[in-house]
C-alpha cells in the first residue's frame, strides 16, 4: 500500500488559522494524507484561541512573536525556523494561506528545498504594493513559487492568469473562511455557551442597532486611526445606535481608540474576541465597519453590509457584488455611508441581500481532492 502523502500546513496568525483549520480537518480525515501542522505564532494569543476551538494541536510551534519586532527581523526568524521544521518533517507538499510574513516565508523555505508549495486564497490583488502593506507583495511572492493556486473566485483566477500562471495550476475553489464560519456557527447552535460572553452587551444595547467594528491595518496607523475614531464618535451620537469594537492588541490601535472613544455610553471597547464570539458579533451586528480583509468575506455570508475603511481592496468581488462598499478613512465619508444604511431601508436591503461571491462552505473538500490529484 502506498504511504500517505505528508502535507505540512504552515500558519501563524488568527486569520490564517481560521481559514486553514477546515483544510486541516479535511486532511486529517482523509487516509490519503498525513497532515503535519506548524505554527509560527506570529500572533500568539489570538492564534491559540482558534487552535483551541478547532481542536488542533500543532506538531511544531516556532513561537516567534516578540513585541515591536521589525518585519525584516520577523522574516529572518520565520525563514530559518520554518526551514528547520521542513528539514525535520521532509514534507511532500507545503500549504500556506493568504499573505502574511509566515505564508511568504513558508513558501520561500519550501521553494529553497524544491518542495511544492500550494497557496490557499491565491490571486488576491489590490495592484498597490503599499495598500495593503506588506501583504500585497507577500501574495505576489508566493504566487511566483506556488505549484497549485487555490483561487477563491473567478476574479482572483483572472488575476493569476494575467500574471502568466499556467491555467492548469489555477483552481477556483471558493474561500475556506465560509467553511470555517459555517462550522463555528453549527458549534454555537449546538452549544450556545461557546459564545455567551457577549450576552451582557446584548442586554445593555437591547433595542439599539449594533455596528460591529474591527480595525488594525498598518497603513491606517496614525491619521487614519484618528479619523476612524472620530467617525465612531459621531456615529455614537445617534441614540438608536450602539458600537461594539473588539480593539486589536497593537498599541497603534489601542492608544488612539482608548483616547478617542473611552467613556461613551453606547460604545463598547472590548478585548479581541475568540472566533465563536466574533461569529456571534457578526450575527448580532446590523452593519460591519472594518479595514479587515476577512470580514469582507464573512459578514456577507450572514447578510450583513460591510463598510470598508481602506483606499483599495484585494477583494473587489464584494464591492462588485454590492455586499461591501469601499470608503477609505475619511471620517465624514464613513459617517455618511453608515448613516445612509441606517436611514435608507432600500439601500440597506440592497447590500444585505446581495449574493456573497466568496463560497458555499465546501472549499476544503475541493482543495483536498485537488491535492489528491498531485500525489
Amino acid at each position: 500500500m502506498t504511504s500517505p502523502a505528508r502535507i505540512l500546513v504552515v500558519f501563524g496568525t488568527r486569520p490564517e488559522a481560521i481559514k486553514l483549520f477546515p483544510v486541516v480537518h479535511a486532511l486529517k480525515a482523509d487516509p490519503r494524507f498525513e497532515c503535519v501542522v506548524c505554527v509560527s505564532a506570529q500572533h500568539r494569543q489570538m492564534l491559540d484561541q482558534v487552535l483551541e476551538i478547532a481542536g488542533i494541536v500543532p506538531d511544531h510551534d516556532l513561537d516567534v512573536m516578540q513585541p515591536d519586532q521589525t518585519l525584516d527581523a520577523l522574516t529572518a526568524n520565520l525563514l530559518t525556523g520554518l526551514g528547520k521544521v521542513m528539514d525535520i518533517v521532509k514534507p511532500d507538499r507545503v500549504i500556506v494561506q493568504g499573505d502574511t510574513a509566515t505564508a511568504m516565508s513558508g513558501a520561500l523555505a519550501a521553494y529553497y528545498r524544491k518542495v511544492p508549495v500550494d497557496h490557499v486564497e491565491a490571486g488576491l490583488r489590490s495592484y498597490n504594493i503599499y495598500h495593503p502593506w506588506p501583504e500585497e507583495v507577500n501574495r505576489k511572492i508566493i504566487g511566483a513559487m506556488a505549484s497549485l493556486h487555490f483561487a477563491p473566485t473567478t476574479t482572483s483566477e483572472a488575476a493569476l492568469l494575467r500574471e502568466n500562471i499556467a491555467a492548469d495550476r489555477v483552481h477556483v475553489t471558493g474561500n475556506t473562511v465560509i467553511d470555517a464560519l459555517k462550522w463555528v456557527t453549527a458549534q454555537i447552535e449546538a452549544n450556545p455557551a461557546l459564545a455567551c460572553g457577549l450576552a451582557p452587551l446584548e442586554a445593555r444595547f437591547a433595542g439599539k442597532r449594533i455596528i460591529g467594528v474591527t480595525s488594525h491595518r498598518r497603513e491606517n496607523f496614525g491619521e487614519g486611526m484618528e479619523q476612524i475614531a472620530q467617525a465612531i464618535r459621531e456615529i455614537a451620537q445617534r441614540p438608536d445606535t450602539a458600537v461594539i469594537f473588539p480593539v486589536h492588541l497593537n498599541p497603534n490601535v489601542r492608544k488612539v481608540m482608548n483616547e478617542g472613544l473611552a467613556g461613551l455610553d453606547n460604545v463598547a471597547l472590548i478585548e479581541p474576541l475568540d472566533y465563536p464570539h466574533f461569529a456571534r458579533l457578526l450575527a448580532i451586528a446590523e452593519i460591519m465597519l472594518t479595514d479587515s480583509g476577512g470580514v469582507q468575506e464573512e459578514a456577507p455570508a450572514l447578510g450583513k453590509p460591510v463598510i470598508v475603511m481602506r483606499e483599495t481592496t484585494e477583494r473587489p468581488e464584494g464591492v462588485e457584488a454590492g455586499t461591501a462598499k469601499l470608503v477609505g478613512t475619511d471620517a465624514r465619508r464613513i459617517v455618511t455611508e453608515i448613516s445612509t444604511l441606517l436611514d435608507d431601508k432600500a439601500a440597506y436591503e440592497a447590500m444585505a441581500r446581495a449574493h456573497n461571491p466568496f463560497g458555499d462552505g465546501h472549499t476544503s473538500s475541493r482543495i483536498v481532492e485537488l491535492l489528491a490529484n498531485e500525489i
